[in-house]
């Protein structure tokens, strides 16, 4: 259902789930849609009434002009709540999604019950690899860096025993409006959370993929390091964790988010 944040942007989001239980929002990777949440629907909305949504830039949300921030992204999340006048919801957020967690959770404590990030980053000392990445795309388009890209969402094991689902996230990727695409890119070229994460008082639960390169182990081991409290879980998994090891994942989740 389309949905107007606070910025004039329309985001297309998704309300599934069971009525009446607690919420849980999803928050994607950069250059995927709700779509990759898939894997995780059927056991989720069984417990939790499940927002979806494509942020600003992917998917079938619009494309506003950048500069793109973590507390653009974040304002528009809780104005997100605020139009389905929900209170309070856990948030599990991967990558991108991961980083507006962080954001949200040190700076609007009280709309969060439990956060999750998953294969994310706080900050990134050398902005090169983004810097060239946006310099690729604007001359030859997403098309220039999808291989790149897909070597690190996935394992080689992985692409070379699931050739759909890696076509099909590789199709979601090529499909990201490429303005919006590079604003986030834009952002995430000059991340640096590091200061917020102790403000995080929300019980915290990070994932990363031991073959990750893209947000390696030692970005979660010091994001769970800064927060207090929080713990790490560790999947045989490369970036998309969620789709590479789908039952590991949701089980993580739902153990952590039904853990008195």
């Amino acid at each position: 259902m389309p949905m107007i944040d606070a910025d004039g942007c329309l985001l297309n989001v998704s309300v599934e789930g069971r009525d009446g239980g607690p919420t849980l929002m999803l928050s994607n990777s950069l250059g995927c849609t709700l779509q990759m949440w898939e894997p995780q629907m059927e056991a989720l909305t069984q417990l939790f009434r499940v927002i979806r949504y494509d942020p600003r830039g992917p998917g079938k949300s619009s494309v506003p002009a950048g500069p793109y921030s973590m507390p653009r992204s974040g304002g528009a999340v809780l104005a997100l709540l605020d139009d389905l006048n929900i209170e309070k919801v856990h948030w599990c957020g991967l990558s991108m999604g991961g980083m507006v967690g962080q954001w949200l959770g040190a700076n609007a404590p009280e709309r969060f019950g439990k956060i999750i990030l998953s294969n994310t980053a706080c900050y990134y000392p050398d902005p090169t690899n983004w810097l060239n990445r946006i310099k690729a795309v604007r001359q030859g388009g997403i098309a220039a860096v999808a291989d790149t890209i897909m070597a690190g969402w996935l394992t080689a094991e992985f692409r070379e025993r699931e050739p759909q689902i890696t076509a099909n996230l590789k199709a979601m990727l090529l499909a990201s409006p490429v303005e919006g695409y590079l604003a986030c890119c834009q952002a995430l070229s000059t991340l640096d959370q590091r200061e917020v994460l102790p403000k995080i008082k929300s019980p915290t639960l990070v994932i990363a993929g031991r073959h990750d390169t893209a947000t390696p182990v030692a970005a979660g081991e010091f994001i769970r390091s800064q927060i207090p409290g929080a713990a790490l879980t560790i999947l045989d998994a490369a970036h998309i964790s969620n789709v590479e090891q789908p039952h590991a994942f949701t089980d993580a989740v739902v153990g952590f988010l039904t853990q008195r």
